[in-house]
């Protein structure tokens, strides 16, 4: 007795381990959730595991995966620094608050500093 099903179809491509449909119409697969929050973005400074540097953190960013990395692309060129992006957070190094609180609002997100 065999539980061996195909992975790959000449005519379909890839197919789906447990349902056996092409990947793109797969029925057991569920798309993530979109991040729940109260619509704001918020901007913080956090030194924490970093050696006493500071990062600029943005969260609540309700973005795709890579027009998050696009956004995070224009800050960092907007404020000369270096950053990431990881888990949804953009971060971005040195304090740059002020400077991102009007970059964002300028984009027309509701934008709120958080943790003095």
């Amino acid at each position: 007795m065999s539980n061996s099903r195909p992975v790959y179809s000449d005519q379909l491509g890839r197919l789906c381990p447990q349902c056996a449909q092409p990947q793109k119409k797969c029925r057991c697969t569920k798309k993530p959730a979109a991040p729940k929050g109260d619509g704001s973005v918020r901007i913080q400074r956090e030194t924490k595991g970093r050696k006493g540097k500071g990062v600029t953190l943005i969260t609540g960013l309700d973005l795709e995966p890579q027009q998050l990395k696009d956004l995070a692309k224009e800050l960092k060129q907007r404020c000369g620094t270096g950053g990431t992006v990881k888990e949804g957070i953009v971060e971005i190094q040195g304090d740059q608050r002020d400077l991102l609180l009007e970059l964002l609002q300028q984009r027309g997100f509701k934008v709120k500093k958080a943790g003095g």
